[in-house]
């Protein structure tokens, strides 16, 4: 784990260098594109970025020769509780309790199971009654108190979620490995069991989706759910799973497992097959060189946990035989506002843009475009110009994008003092005209060669 926040934060210090060095490049006061920022406003700014920028090459330096050397920095017990020791008044702790929760997160015993092993574990055992005892090194030997050198607990264990999962793996004596921690604010011991599950079968996408899905839009503090039928067509209320991304990293990621567990146990009894997620990666988005003074939008993506929801959502919904489906995310927000916000606002009701985005995001799931059919005008609602919308058919390329008004002739029949030669009666085909009595003859021999 440290390895990988290691090259996580490698590769933020290279996109905020690639960033200060491309705006160093441009001219000072030079506006910037969509997606690319421009030059610095002023000289003084320039200035201090060329600064900052020689500071994130050092540390970026500092960074590549410890992965090189494979130098990891770990604070066993964790980073966060050692600096508390520091603010015990603020943290209102005691001495005592501080060094009980100290070493409490430091003293931990975990192994890996092994299949074809009694019970699937070796190291750390446990009956199918919940029986524990632990196989002691040759130095501590002697205080075993149980044959082939195991030390025997007295107390029981109990599993009272997936135990009978857990007991069926034991039972066939398949890999389960195990974690033992003491929680000092309860006084109590506790057994960690995890084991890593079969490859899900991959469902094809059309029959996913034949009973419609569940559009799901990702915020930093809750998901806002609504389902869809096969048609794209919104079924019922919105819903919304609401968490709390605020405190420990144990807390948070509780949070994020019981808003999931919410929304997969609605889905289920929705009857649907498919979950429509937004493919959000925010990794190279979070320096502050990439978003300058925008302190709330970059706090907001630094605590929006993109990865750690797709692979909870997915690990999750594979127990409940759920599919995921990943779609763009580009203008889910903006479009689902703009075509489904208010026709889906009630005196009752009060959709939000959220909401509205994750209709966007199961139409697009659904491979329906995201605008809403809008009806023609009044006077072609017959059949003598036939129904016509301004709804691409699924096979239209780019039909999401921005479609701009492209010149050319009128296709439609002009009514009558209508037209471009309105005024002209000459172009009129009318008797006594020009228009209609003309005539011309064809030259004999080509004009040119």
């Amino acid at each position: 784990m440290a390895r990988r926040g290691l090259a996580a934060h490698i590769r933020g210090l290279e996109a905020g260098i690639g960033v200060v060095r491309r705006r160093l490049s441009l001219p000072v006061g030079e506006k910037g594109a969509k997606r690319a920022p421009g030059g610095y406003r002023s000289r003084r700014e320039w200035h201090a970025k060329s600064r900052r920028l020689t500071v994130l090459e050092a540390r970026r330096d500092r960074a590549v020769a410890d992965w090189r050397a494979g130098r990891v920095r770990v604070v066993r017990g964790g980073k966060r509780l050692a600096n508390t020791r520091h603010h015990l008044d603020t943290a209102q702790l005691t001495d005592e309790r501080w060094r009980g929760r100290w070493e409490a997160a430091r003293m931990f015993l975990s192994a890996d199971g092994e299949t074809g092993k009694r019970y699937g574990n070796e190291t750390i055992r446990i009956t199918p009654d919940g029986h524990l005892s632990v196989k002691l090194p040759a130095a501590l030997a002697h205080l075993a108190n149980a044959p082939y050198g195991r030390f025997a607990l007295a107390g029981a264990v109990v599993f009272p979620y997936r135990g009978e999962e857990w007991a069926d793996r034991i039972a066939g004596n398949r890999a389960v490995a195990y974690t033992l921690h003491h929680d000092p604010d309860r006084d109590r011991w506790y057994v960690t069991a995890s084991w890593q599950r079969k490859a899900m079968p991959v469902l094809p996408l059309d029959a996913a989706l034949v009973a419609g899905c569940i559009g799901v839009d990702m915020n930093d503090d809750h998901l806002a759910a609504w389902q869809l039928d096969p048609h794209g067509s919104p079924v019922g209320e919105p819903h919304r799973f609401f968490y709390n991304l605020t405190g420990t990293a144990s807390h948070r990621d509780a949070q994020i497992r019981h808003a999931l567990t919410r929304l997969l146990h609605w889905a289920r009894g929705c009857g649907v097959k498919a979950i429509a997620v937004e493919d959000l990666d925010f990794s190279t988005e979070k320096t502050r060189e990439k978003h300058g003074r925008r302190k709330g939008f970059r706090r907001l993506i630094s605590r929006f946990p993109t990865a750690r929801l797709k692979a909870r959502l997915v690990s999750m919904a594979a127990e409940h035989d759920l599919t995921i489906v990943a779609v763009d995310p580009a203008y889910t927000s903006k479009w689902g506002a703009q075509h489904w916000q208010k026709p889906l606002t009630t005196p009752r009701r009060k959709t939000t843009r959220h909401d509205a985005a994750s209709i966007a995001i199961g139409r697009r799931a659904l491979g329906h475009p995201v605008r809403r059919r809008t009806a023609p005008p009044h006077d072609d609602r017959s059949d003598r110009r036939g129904h016509r919308t301004v709804q691409a058919p699924p096979d239209a390329r780019g039909r999401e994008e921005t479609r701009p008004r492209v010149p050319g002739p009128c296709t439609r029949c002009d009514g009558p003092g209508r037209g471009a030669n309105v005024g002209d009666q000459c172009a009129q085909n009318r008797s006594g005209h020009t228009t209609e009595h003309e005539s011309w003859q064809q030259h004999s021999i080509p004009l040119s060669l």
